[in-house]
């Protein structure tokens, strides 16, 4: 499996901004959202009736934000982003899986995101949240306050088909998830990353990291992503592999690979490989590698790489038929 290069394919979007009193943008909420190759993607939805000029939006009075129709325009997805409405397109089209995780430039996003407190009634500029909470309670309304991030939660702009997702604070927008994944309370994806089929998702997918079909992540399992791990090489897990409960990884996986429950591997973990002569290499020298089973020897602690045999079972497809699949 290998990392797509970027794509050099603008696109297109209408959406709505939210505008706080000093004129920054706070967020953009895209409809709809094409690939400029689409030869649908001139059918972009009217939004310019839908101003706060127009009408009183009690919610936007509240928050002391203005509601703008906004059309944004991307040349080509191989360039930087430029503003706060170019990199929340770029979200969308990850989450509207109309793009795959590492395919779009998502350098410098972090300088064109503002830090929002994301309440119930919309994203809110942290500075202004207490004001707003006072006039609110006024109001009789309840204001709740979900978190104070740069980066919203995916579900609250759009939902995937055929996936689910137990706790939505722990899904990011500019997630990826293919239908079929199933992403449990303890699970997250992180943005610009995510599943490329059947997944289930009990630990953490990192930015940057992508998941092939049937993979399993288990709980309390953890992919190095390139925002902690200070590097710039980006994790691929294949098809079919299996983290155990709290295991880690800072390598990629091929195909059909096991790591055991609590064992960590970093790119300089120390293995040996279980040959007919047996030797030692650094993981990172098995990266990608398929048919591997990752183990602790119980008795010598040293961390053994040996080729397996058989299958670990692999998905329980009745877990993941997207909306209508029985709770697990």
């Amino acid at each position: 499996m290998t990392a797509p290069e970027l794509r050099t394919e603008g696109a297109i979007g209408n959406g709505l901004a939210t505008i706080a009193s000093d004129g920054n943008v706070l967020d953009v909420w895209y409809p709809a959202c094409a690939l400029a190759t689409d030869p649908n993607a001139a059918a972009q939805p009217d939004l310019d009736g839908l101003s706060t000029d127009d009408h009183t939006d009690p919610s936007a009075e509240l928050r002391r934000v203005r509601i703008r129709p906004v059309s944004t325009t991307i040349a080509s997805l191989a360039l930087p982003p430029v503003d706060t409405a170019d990199v929340y397109l770029r979200l969308h089209l990850l989450s509207a899986r109309l793009v795959q995780p590492r395919s779009v430039n998502l350098d410098g996003i972090f300088a064109l995101l503002p830090t929002n407190a994301w309440t119930s009634l919309g994203p809110v500029p942290p500075a202004e949240l207490q004001q707003v909470r006072v006039e609110s309670r006024m109001a009789g309304v309840q204001l709740s306050v979900h978190g104070v991030d740069k980066f919203p939660r995916m579900t609250d702009y759009l939902i995937p088909d055929g996936v689910r997702i137990a706790d939505a604070n722990r899904v990011r927008l500019g997630a990826h998830l293919a239908a079929g994944t199933t992403v449990m309370h303890e699970g997250f994806c992180n943005y610009n990353a995510g599943t490329l089929g059947a997944s289930m998702v009990e630990g953490r997918i990192s930015q940057g990291v992508v998941v092939g079909d049937g993979s399993d992540v288990g709980g309390g399992a953890s992919i190095m992503g390139t925002l902690s791990g200070g590097g710039t090489a980006q994790v691929t897990i294949g098809r079919r592999c299996l983290l155990g409960a709290n295991s880690g990884v800072g390598i990629s996986l091929g195909d059909d690979c096991v790591v055991e429950a609590g064992l960590y591997l970093t790119a300089g973990t120390k293995l040996t490989l279980l040959e007919q002569t047996p030797r030692t290499v650094k993981a990172l020298e098995l990266s990608g590698v398929s048919g591997l089973l990752f183990r602790r020897n119980s008795l010598t602690g040293a961390v053994e790489a040996v080729p397996r045999q058989g299958s670990w079972g692999g998905l329980n497809a009745a877990l993941h038929g997207g909306h209508d699949s029985v709770a697990r």
